[in-house]
């Protein structure tokens, strides 16, 4: 109160000084018309008046200057600190003022005070805010959440994610994630290729895994989930990659158990199914030329018959055997127009039981291939199947072989069939997966294209395919010459690879070479 009374003081005096000159000039003014001067009349009144005019023009200029400037140095440090124009208005300088400095110095300086009280609080509520550890939605989402640093280490994991691995939160923080968790994907990009690749190419990046496990297929105990992951590069608060768990140990455990007991039923047909085509093939030979053209063309029917149920129980077993890292394909150097040629010759019998003729186109000069023949067998089989399925009657269907561009070996199979939907192209590999349009006419256990897939990825190889609905489709893989075959792969003076299909892969450690 001191300062604002002696503001007070000062002001009265600058106001009692202001009204006391008017009031001497008005005075002096008389003064000199009357007495010095000596007008009359008019010029008497005229003189007298023009004084308080101009004093009313002028002395009220002067003062209200002088009164107003600690309003004046209060608004420019006002707006000194208000957000976004600090740039433009300066700071004040109150030591300038005659009138009030006491009272707008303590002012001011309150003002910067209880400003740096609010950005301290400020501060201090977003660095709460940046805190995960604090942050309630974090702490209290149902979903296991790993919040990884720049050397993808775990700085944070909420109570659900010590609840899913059965691991205290405080155990799991400060460890490596691939040491703390032991997952195994598969696919050959894992979370650790992922943001090894992301980290050199982007500033933001996710990405998302199915099927991830704990430890690999047939260990006890493992867990089973969906992977989501968000990188952040640069992140201030360090927190550089956010992983989110779904899990689907229950979902995809009952899908294994069921693929389990399939593959075991299944392969209780395999000693009838040989018994039956030996049988076949002994009828063919013995009595085959003695039947009439009907009998002989039921008995082609059998054979093809036999020859797609033994493809159905091959499928069912590889496809077993993938899902446990169990397939274990050998490459060798193979003459690729030999492998072509006894496919297309084993397919010919099942498709021309529908008028449906398979014609080759081989280009010449083709390297040695590296293959697995048994599995790559079935690739171009389940191929053909597929061409002979879904083209019409008396269709043609064409097996085209180059060596492209980049020195691959590069098969394709090319029907005049129903073709796919572009928006089933997408989904067209994956397993169980099948047309829903036409799956009611034709049959098939959409398993042909997942295991396709599995067996080329397995030999270094792409495989894709271009349809459009009513004018066919194109399904063409690749394979490579078996003098580009991974070198780190051979054993000594070997010719032989070692390859696990589409095995689970680790963090750190390819299982597939």
């Amino acid at each position: 109160m001191g300062y604002f009374q002696t503001f007070m003081r000062q002001f009265r005096a600058r106001l009692f000084l202001v009204m006391l000159i008017n009031n001497v000039l008005i005075l002096a003014d008389w003064y000199i018309v009357d007495q010095v001067v000596k007008l009359t009349g008019w010029w008497a009144f005229l003189a007298i008046i023009a004084v308080p005019l101009i004093s009313l023009g002028i002395i009220p200029w002067l003062s209200t200057r002088s009164l107003t400037q600690p309003t004046k140095f209060l608004w420019q440090a006002i707006m000194h600190i208000a957000p976004g124009t600090a740039s433009e208005v300066g700071a004040p300088a109150p030591e300038q003022l005659h009138l009030g400095r006491e009272l707008v110095t303590n002012l001011i300086n309150q003002l910067y005070q209880l400003t740096s009280v609010v950005q301290g609080m400020e501060q201090a509520g977003a660095k709460a805010a940046l805190d995960i550890h604090t942050n309630f939605i974090a702490s209290s989402l149902p979903l296991p959440l790993i919040v990884l640093d720049k050397e993808e280490k775990i700085v944070f994991a909420n109570e659900a994610t010590a609840k899913y691995f059965d691991k205290p939160a405080s155990e799991l923080a400060g460890q490596d994630i691939y040491t703390a968790v032991d997952m195994s994907f598969s696919t050959e990009e894992t979370l650790h290729s992922w943001l090894k690749s992301v980290k050199n190419k982007s500033v933001t990046a996710e990405h998302r895994w199915e099927r991830v496990r704990t430890g690999l297929p047939g260990q006890e105990g493992g867990l089973q989930f969906d992977l989501a992951a968000y990188y952040n590069q640069n992140n201030s608060s360090g927190y550089e990659s956010l992983l989110v768990l779904f899990d689907h140990t229950a979902t995809y455990s009952e899908d294994d158990q069921s693929l389990s007991f399939v593959a075991l039923s299944v392969h209780e047909l395999r000693t009838p199914l040989t018994l039956l085509r030996g049988y076949i093939e002994v009828f063919n030979d013995e009595i085959g030329p003695d039947l009439d053209e009907e009998m002989q063309r039921f008995m082609k029917q059998m054979d093809a018959a036999a020859q797609q149920l033994t493809a159905f129980v091959e499928n069912i077993l590889n496809v077993a055997k993938i899902e446990d890292n169990q397939l274990t394909l050998q490459l060798h150097e193979a003459n690729w127009p030999e492998v072509i040629d006894s496919v297309v010759k084993d397919m010919r019998l099942r498709a021309g039981v529908r008028g449906i003729t398979i014609t080759t186109n081989i280009a010449e000069n083709l390297p040695t291939a590296g293959a697995d023949q048994y599995s790559i067998y079935e690739v171009l089989a389940n191929l053909l199947d597929n061409a002979i399925k879904y083209s019409k009657d008396k269709d043609e269907i064409t097996v085209n072989v180059i060596e492209n561009k980049e020195g691959f070996i590069e098969t394709s199979v090319h029907d005049n069939g129903v073709g796919v939907d572009e928006s089933i192209l997408p989904h067209i590999f994956d397993k169980f997966y099948r047309n829903h349009r036409n799956q009611a006419q034709i049959g098939g256990t959409g398993l042909g294209l997942y295991l396709a897939k599995a067996i080329v990825e397995a030999h270094d190889g792409n495989i894709w395919v271009n349809s459009k609905v009513g004018a066919g489709s194109t399904f063409t893989f690749t394979v490579l010459p078996y003098a580009q075959l991974k070198g780190a792969g051979k054993v000594g003076t070997s010719p032989e690879i070692t390859r696990n299909a589409h095995g689970w892969i680790k963090n750190h450690a390819l299982f597939r070479d």
